[in-house]
């Protein structure tokens, strides 16, 4: 029965295909409103996650304000009390830095940002070489003036790449030292407010010596053992520090809690869109009821016809709803070929990875359905509750 009102169905929507056609537009156009923002959105979610947890997924940054009543604690030394608070953290660097700071060598001026941070800084944060090798453990004990360039301040400065051995003038306001280059690092992306290829890097103790005048910490990196847990050591932090600064002192981030957040976000959003063109099914429901009301008031004889040869009223209801479903099916294939293609074009053009969404084509294929069963109902309802001798003599 199923195969013989499908074919029905197919023979009726070939027999007025313009309106056929307006019923399906409704549907595609829902159909693939629905499918190519879910899917987009799922591109952009998944892209941003990736692109910040790749960032460091084990790295945790603690930033105490520096103009609260707390601020005199944090110091270099307290990087051991902060690593006691948790065992999966495995290590702790604390950090200064300024922005906008001039680095000059000849007649090139950069400005750059700069860091003190200590000599084990660039293991635990994975940082590659170009040329040199970062500063050691004893330029940091005796204060030494070396640097390290990031790649974009050493290519600027030092196009034809001689940088290592060379003496750069690093400025505080108008003031200049000179600095010895031991290092370049190779391209790498920020993490946060770090900066790697429009920074420079040098011993804790001479940044502080130099530009702090203080033994304060602006923030500290935080490495956990496990990239896994660090969406659990982070939140520890925060509840420490929340009962022992207040919220207000200190900012906690790790690229996987940002991660979560931007998921969360574009999911909402892509969730709230999705609803919003959710809308365009149901015009396109109506659009399919009235368009099967018009079906069955031009086929009154053709159901007269039929009961009058013992086709029950749940036979004649099945045909109807039937051929509703067999356009809204259609109608779906059809909207979820085209939104993926409009995702996939989008995200191409924006750069981004294209990420399939099945849950969009089962949501929508599913919802689609039911739009047709829903306004389907009625006209077959009407037509199998039709008069088998006033549907003979309907003119």
């Amino acid at each position: 029965m199923i195969i013989e009102n499908t074919k029905l169905a197919f023979k009726a929507m070939a027999g007025s295909k313009l309106r056929t056609l307006l019923s399906l537009l409704g549907i595609v156009i829902g159909v693939a409103a629905v499918v190519a923002i879910l899917t987009l959105g799922q591109s952009i979610t998944t892209n941003i996650s990736d692109s910040i947890s790749s960032s460091g997924p084990d790295l945790i940054t603690f930033k105490p304000y520096t103009d609260s009543e707390f601020s005199n604690i944090f110091t270099e030394q307290y990087a051991d009390t902060l690593k006691d608070l948790d065992d999966n953290i495995e290590t702790v660097m604390a950090v200064n830095d300024t922005s906008g700071t001039t680095v000059r060598f000849g007649q090139e001026d950069y400005s750059a940002h700069i860091y003190g941070v200590p000599s084990s800084y660039y293991a635990n944060l994975d940082m590659e070489m170009e040329s040199g090798e970062f500063f050691s453990i004893t330029d940091s004990v005796t204060n030494a003036q070396t640097i390290v360039l990031g790649y974009d301040v050493a290519d600027d400065l030092f196009p034809t790449g001689d940088a290592v051995g060379k003496k750069v003038m690093v400025y505080r306001g108008t003031s200049g030292k000179p600095y010895t280059v031991v290092g370049v690092l190779e391209e790498k992306d920020a993490i946060f407010s770090l900066s790697f290829d429009y920074g420079v890097f040098i011993p804790f103790s001479t940044y502080n010596a130099r530009f702090n005048k203080s033994d304060t910490v602006n923030s500290y990196i935080i490495k956990v053992n496990d990239e896994n847990v660090t969406l659990d050591v982070s939140d520890n932090l925060e509840d420490y520090y929340d009962d022992l600064l207040g919220e207000d002192y200190f900012r906690i981030m790790s690229p996987t809690t940002m991660a979560e957040m931007a998921s969360s976000v574009t999911s909402t959003l892509s969730s709230f869109l999705a609803a919003v063109a959710a809308i365009s099914l149901l015009v396109g429901g109506i659009g399919i009821m009235n368009i099967m009301l018009v079906s069955v008031s031009e086929r009154t004889k053709e159901i007269g016809i039929r009961k009058a040869l013992g086709a029950a009223p749940a036979i004649i209801r099945g045909q109807f709803i039937c051929e509703s479903l067999v356009i809204t099916l259609i109608g779906g294939v059809i909207g979820v070929i085209l939104g993926l293609s409009v995702s996939y074009f989008a995200s191409v053009q924006m750069g981004t990875t294209f990420v399939m969404s099945w849950l969009s084509v089962i949501v929508s294929m599913g919802f689609s359905m039911v739009i047709g069963l829903f306004f389907g109902w009625y006209p077959a309802l009407k037509a199998s509750q039709l008069d088998p001798i006033e549907a003979l003599n309907y003119e």
